[in-house]
Parts: C-alpha cells; structure tokens; sequence
C-alpha cells in the first residue's frame, strides 16, 4: 500500500513547526513514524501536510531533577537507556522495555506515543500514573494539560488543530519507593492485552504512606484507581489487602475487541495487577531496608 498524496515540510524550531501547522489544513506532525507512516500507507491517515519533527532540536532531551523534564521528541532508546531515569524512575525503564522491538524504540518518540494514545500503549499509561503534566504549544502560545485531561477517549487526545506537544514532565517519587509493572501480551512486542503499574511507599511501620496504581488496556484510556489510592493510605499491605487491588482492578470497565472479551481483560488486570503490587512491595520493603 502507498499513502495517499502529502507535502512534505521539515522546520528545525518549535516555532516553525507550529506556523505550518497553523497554516495548512489536515496538517500532521510526524515524530518517530512507527505508527503514523503505517496508518498512511494503509490509508487510515490521510494528511494533506506532513509536517517532519525530526529536525527540530529543542524537542528533545532530559532533564532529571526533582521535576524530570522530557521533550516530546526524544527517542524511546535514550529513555529506556538514561542512568539518570533508571535511577530516577525505574518504572518507566521497565514500562518501555515492552514497547514494539528494538528498531521500532530506536525511532520511536515518548510524546508520538502519547500523541497517538493507543489504550494499550506504555507511555501513556506511565504518564497517568506520574501524574504528568503536557505542554502543548501553537501559534496563539503555550499552555499546560494534566495527562488525566489529556486522554478523551480512544485515541483521542486533548490537542487542538495547529497544536504541537513540546515537553512532558512529572514528579519523580522518593528514593525508597517500590515499584512493579506487568502486561500481558501474546507474544513480546505485540500491543498489551493489559498491563498494570504500581508505585507505592512504606512508612517505619510497614504500612503504604503513598500510593498510585494504573490500568492499561481496558478502557480507551489508561485508568487510575483513585478510589482505591486513597484507601490504600495507611493500609497495612497484607494478602487481604493484595485480594482487595486485584478485585479494584478487574471492576475497570473493559473493551471487547477482535481478539479478546472485557471479562478476560478484567480477569487479567486482577492477576497482573497483584503481581505488581507484589513486587513493588518487595522492591519498597529492600529500598527502605537499604537507606535505613
């Protein structure tokens, strides 16, 4: 298949590219390609403008502080790669290791990825769980979206026309924090039936002083148990407690497609995340063993 006719711009500064896409109808910016050009060529996307990221320099890069700071446009290798981010947040290390293959990670970039919000995709799933805040940017100027508005729907994102996603940053989590990601996929590579992350930390006693647990896969959109974050507080993490998060999990309304019913979706979100929390509390219970 070929895609359908396009021209083809390529600026090098954020301003650039938002001027051309403020000023082209049925324009589309082109980050790694690994799942636009693919729609293109199967004629599901048909934009009259392609308008190429890829030389844009100010998109890309980390920054790791207390804030960590990543532009739209770095690839999913330097993520997964950066001693600062496994440091800082290994749950996103861990997350993006399940992304497509080695090649589609080389070209592939965090924010195509949350751009193009596959329910069952890893980025966009880590980013609900950190709480992450998007900065979008256009002709008219900037502005800034939590992830939680940033998903409407299925694969549908809070961009405006003419709108270009330039950073993301969150809060990294304390030191001591335990962590635990899990997916199910029929063979590795291919798009999660489920997954589910978990960050947690333990005070002195044992018992969870913070909690945040994400579900991928279900519903259009990533999907935070909040109900279920603001009880876990002061719970003390014991297998009627890992009972109680694998039934939270598999309550998350869940889409039936092609390949699999809800129910199993459900069934699975309830064992993975279990197994989640599971490790995560292992990893907590050796970190604050570690800084004691």
């Amino acid at each position: 298949m070929k895609p359908a006719p396009f021209a083809y711009h390529d600026p090098t500064t954020i301003g650039d590219a938002v001027a051309l896409l403020a000023k082209y109808e049925n324009a589309r910016a082109l980050a790694g390609g690994q799942s636009l050009v693919p729609m293109m060529n199967f004629r599901y996307a048909t934009p009259d403008h392609l308008v190429d990221l890829n030389g844009v320099e100010a998109l890309r890069g980390l920054a790791v502080g207390e804030r960590l700071s990543i532009g739209a446009m770095t690839r999913q290798r330097d993520v997964e790669f950066s001693s600062e981010i496994a440091d800082a947040c290994p749950i996103l290390v861990e997350a993006l290791r399940h992304v497509g293959h080695r090649q589609t990670r080389n070209r592939g970039t965090i924010g195509g990825s949350l751009c193009h919000l596959d329910p069952a995709a890893e980025t966009p799933a880590m980013m609900m769980l950190h709480d992450a805040v998007l900065t979008a940017e256009s002709s008219s100027g900037s502005r800034t979206l939590p992830m939680n508005e940033f998903a409407l729907g299925f694969m549908t994102s809070a961009l405006e026309p003419g709108e270009l996603l330039t950073h993301i940053s969150f809060e990294s989590w304390a030191k001591t924090h335990g962590w635990g990601f899990e997916e199910y996929a029929r063979r590795h590579g291919d798009f999660a039936i489920a997954s589910a992350g978990v960050l947690l930390t333990l005070d002195d006693r044992g018992a969870i002083s913070r909690f945040a647990m994400v579900i991928g896969g279900l519903a259009p959109a990533p999907t935070r148990l909040s109900d279920l974050e603001a009880q876990a507080v002061g719970a003390t993490p014991d297998e009627d407690f890992i009972k109680a998060v694998g039934h939270a999990a598999s309550s998350v309304e869940a889409m039936d497609d092609a390949h699999v019913s809800g129910a199993y979706r459900q069934h699975l979100a309830s064992v993975l995340s279990a197994r989640a929390l599971r490790r995560a509390l292992d990893r907590a219970r050796e970190r604050s063993h570690h800084h004691d």
